[in-house]
């Protein structure tokens, strides 16, 4: 029998008692509990009934401090149980997930004040998870294999020793290393190169565990808006190929900060294409007794695909601060893609006949039909390169083709929200000059209710905003230098790009008066890890790319955010495609975006109403009047 948080009345619409219940704990349970009552987030909570009894989609806006996730962790509980499937909490990254589930969250509260006893388990990435064939490789190498042998030896028992595997636990998660640089955990985390399905160690794998652990969550599922869509993007494959979905079916979709969702569904539809993957796949065919019209094609397909590469490698040019290469589709290279993908077809063809025949092992066979159907798919788009995105990417010593569709539109509107069920995008800057559309139309959302309320914090009076029309980084440094002299730290310094923040790092190392301050540098261990030492180290200075959202921090630990330059989008392949295609670039394109990144960025000052401080904001762009006058409108 399911337990709902109030006494269940049959006769009447649930949808409707749950509002009821949802309105009683914002009038009188968490106020008795000492919470404050926000009319924000009572005018949030009648918003969200409309959506939940229609099963529609909702733009939520609602400004820092107003108790937004209060409001949609209710509805989506209650709604949970009513349908007996778990509702998903979609978080823009990691580190929100972290802030979401920590003992002082607001899970933690809801739980405590409510007397509620609520099953909310997180899904994480796999890039999230050790892998243990990379491990292997770490702990046996040349750099560092005392630190992987370390973490080697601290797994669990089951891990080294199969046969004691009845009783296991989740493990493996980034979270549990948080000393880890970036760098250091990439060589041992799960990457998308991996082939899971046949590696003979998936079974005691954390990632498989977990997997199977959270699946079974009664009230919430709490991921990342990368996995969220990768399940969307995988749902059909995966069945094809036996396996469970990411995600189990659910009730209903919250996407917090879900602005950024549509960067998201890029990712995930993204193919990524390697030749020495390739290779070490399509070779396993040649282990059985295939005839020999097959084997003379798969190794005409190997030094085929080894061409192409080749090819873009020759053609390709350095895209500058990143590790990126661009290319023009000309006509020799749909040539030479045409002809890989021709033998790519004829041994899918041949493998019909092998599968009748029985001599190359079933599992095996699935694993290939599968690589090379993706394959397929992926080099299909040359054949439409108006609709494409596409770059090369230099991974050590060889490159990935990475291929990706212009628009999600499509797929957003049949996988996601055509589907009769809520979904909530929460954020604080989900509007452009106060319209939805530009949100609605980057992502194929037809139909939807929509609604903004404003904080309820005097900005006006706790925050002060001065920008800085500067371009050189030795003026950025000295200007730097004197915000973090005057606030004593208490710091946070978004950068729009991790070369940025690398060459500020290198730069304030050389520079006297920065060794009087201690920084914190997003890379060099996991992310919620530094920000508790930055919480907990008042006059400590944080640096961070991806913290622009979410990071919610009073106090006065953090008084000061500084903005290094305007996080316009990036110079990529994706933003450019959009550029060309768009009439007034700067105004549909790079304006919203940086509009959009910049209000949430300032939004990480003031958490409370005891909190002041100062926004500094540096940028070239700022002495454009027409940039200028639009970074001013969102000012206090």
């Amino acid at each position: 029998m399911t337990t709902y948080p109030f006494t269940f009345d049959p006769s009447r619409p649930f949808i409707q008692q749950a509002a009821d219940w949802i309105a009683d704990v914002f009038y009188e349970i968490l106020p008795e509990a000492g919470f404050e009552v926000r009319d924000e987030q009572i005018y949030m909570a009648f918003q969200l009934e409309r959506a939940y009894t229609e099963k529609k989609t909702i733009f939520a806006e609602a400004g820092v401090g107003t108790g937004k996730t209060l409001v949609y962790l209710l509805y989506a509980i209650a709604y949970a149980r009513y349908t007996r499937k778990p509702a998903i909490i979609a978080c823009a990254d990691e580190s929100l997930i972290e802030q979401l589930v920590k003992p002082e969250g607001d899970i933690a509260k809801l739980a405590r004040h409510l007397e509620l006893t609520i099953d909310a388990r997180m899904g994480k990435s796999q890039d999230q998870y050790i892998c243990l064939n990379k491990l292997d490789d770490a702990r046996t190498g040349l750099e560092e294999a005392d630190l992987y042998r370390e973490i080697y030896e601290g797994l669990p028992e089951f891990v080294h020793f199969p046969d004691t595997m009845q009783s296991f636990h989740p493990y493996g998660n980034r979270k549990d290393y948080p000393q880890l640089s970036d760098g250091q955990w990439n060589k041992v985390g799960w990457d998308v190169f991996q082939d899971c399905l046949v590696c003979n160690q998936r079974h005691r794998c954390g990632q498989t565990i977990s997997r199977d652990y959270y699946r079974r969550a009664a009230d919430l599922i709490i991921c990342s808006h990368d996995f969220y869509m990768e399940h969307i993007w995988t749902y059909e494959s995966r069945k094809r190929e036996g396996q469970l979905p990411l995600l189990p079916e659910h009730s209903s979709v919250v996407f917090d900060e879900g602005h950024l969702l549509e960067t998201a569904a890029q990712n995930a539809l993204t193919y990524q294409l390697k030749h020495s993957l390739y290779e070490s796949i399509i070779v396993r065919l040649l282990e059985g007794e295939v005839r020999e019209s097959l084997a003379v094609t798969i190794e005409e397909s190997i030094m085929q695909s080894d061409k192409v590469f080749l090819l873009l490698e020759q053609m390709s040019q350095p895209v500058p601060g990143s590790n990126r290469r661009r290319f023009e589709v000309s006509g020799q290279l749909l040539r030479e893609i045409s002809r890989f993908g021709e033998l790519l077809s004829t041994i899918e063809e041949e493998l019909v006949y092998e599968g009748g025949l029985f001599t190359i092992d079933d599992y095996q066979l699935k694993i290939v039909e599968e690589h090379l159907d993706m394959m397929q798919r992926a080099l299909a788009l040359f054949r439409q390169p108006d609709k494409l995105i596409s770059w090369v990417r230099e991974d050590g010593d060889e490159l990935t083709l990475v291929i990706m569709p212009k628009g999600v539109k499509e797929i957003m509107r049949e996988r996601v929200f055509a589907k009769q069920m809520p979904v909530v995008f929460s954020s604080a800057t989900l509007s452009v000059q106060g319209s939805f559309d530009y949100m609605a139309e980057i992502l194929g959302i037809d139909d939807y209710l929509s609604f903004s309320v404003a904080s309820p914090y005097d900005y006006a009076e706790q925050m002060k905003s001065v920008l800085y029309p500067v371009e050189e980084p030795g003026d950025k440094i000295k200007h730097v230098l004197k915000f973090l002299q005057d606030s004593g730290g208490k710091a946070l310094i978004l950068f729009p790009s991790q070369d940025e923040l690398e060459r500020f790092k290198r730069d304030a190392v050389q520079t006297t008066g920065f060794e009087q301050f201690r920084f914190l540098y997003e890379g060099e261990a996991e992310i919620s890890h530094l920000i508790s030492l930055f919480q907990n180290d008042e006059d400590s200075v944080l640096c961070a790319v991806t913290l622009w959202e979410g990071l919610d921090i009073p106090g006065p630990s953090l008084s000061h955010v500084i903005i290094w330059s305007l996080p316009f989008p990036p110079n990529d392949p994706l933003f450019e495609s959009r550029r060309a295609d768009a009439q007034d670039a700067l105004a549909e394109v790079d304006m919203p975006y940086m509009l959009l990144r910049l209000r949430q960025g300032i939004g990480r000052l003031i958490r409370s109403r005891e909190d002041k401080g100062t926004v500094s904001i540096m940028g070239a762009e700022l002495k454009q009047e027409r940039v200028r006058e639009q970074v001013s409108k969102i000012l206090p």
